[in-house]
């Protein structure tokens, strides 16, 4: 199915989550969810603002960012069309602690904290997962930082590429990524221009092909290992 033709409820319903809920349960999750649109450049969420939900992308790109002292943006994570997060936020019922903006129009669900966590009390399932998807981002952390304290751009470039292959955190990603070369800047902390030579670097060593709309990987385990 093309994803950009999916319903909120097709989306749900492929979802890795929702694969081991009951019928009923999945009812009780498709009523309550909502749908929200994004355009490029909006917030999905906002430092500081009260936990309302869950939040999972049907369609689109956002990135996980904040601002330091002295103004500079840092990148935390990208998330993909099938990725959800929000999960750590909500665990520890505090004010949302970064921004999420749209990097290009945007389809968001929304599960609201009282569904979210009526999954928590009556799912065991639901909670195996959520156990993996933070195991699983927490790897992903380790590694932005492994990478933004010892590598140079055009092994952050690849690293940034890799680590949206992830088939828990972002089922729904195939090996064309329908991503723009400042939308990789963006999340590797380079220029437009500087995520442009890494690209054509990694195209040269035979990794990855730049394809209009998009970029294909050819060698994920290759992108992986970059000058490892």
């Amino acid at each position: 199915m093309n994803i950009a033709t999916q319903t909120l409820t097709e989306h749900l319903r492929q979802t890795i989550w929702a694969q081991s809920l009951s019928a009923a349960e999945m009812v009780q999750v498709e009523a309550a969810c909502h749908e929200q649109f994004v355009p490029k450049g909006g917030f999905v969420c906002r430092k500081g603002e009260a936990l309302e939900s869950w939040i999972g992308i049907i369609e689109g790109l956002v990135k996980i960012n904040n601002f330091s002292a002295g103004g500079k943006s840092v990148t935390f994570a990208g998330v993909p069309t099938g990725g959800w997060f929000g999960e750590g936020s909500l665990l520890k019922d505090q004010a949302r602690k970064y921004d999420v903006m749209a990097l290009r129009d945007t389809r968001v669900a929304r599960m609201p904290r009282e569904t979210f966590e009526w999954l928590l009390e009556t799912s065991l399932p639901f909670n195996r997962f959520l156990l993996m998807q933070l195991n699983e981002r927490l790897g992903q952390f380790i590694g932005l930082v492994e990478n933004d304290r010892t590598l140079d751009i055009d092994t952050r470039v690849a690293r940034c590429l890799a680590a949206m292959f992830n088939s828990h955190l972002y089922p729904g990603l195939e090996k064309m990524v329908h991503i723009s070369q400042e939308e990789i800047g963006y999340l590797s902390g380079a220029s437009r221009q500087r995520a442009n030579q890494s690209l054509q670097l990694l195209e040269k060593e035979g990794l990855v092909a730049l394809d209009y709309g998009g970029i294909r990987v050819i060698d994920l385990d290759g992108l992986r290992h970059f000058r490892a």
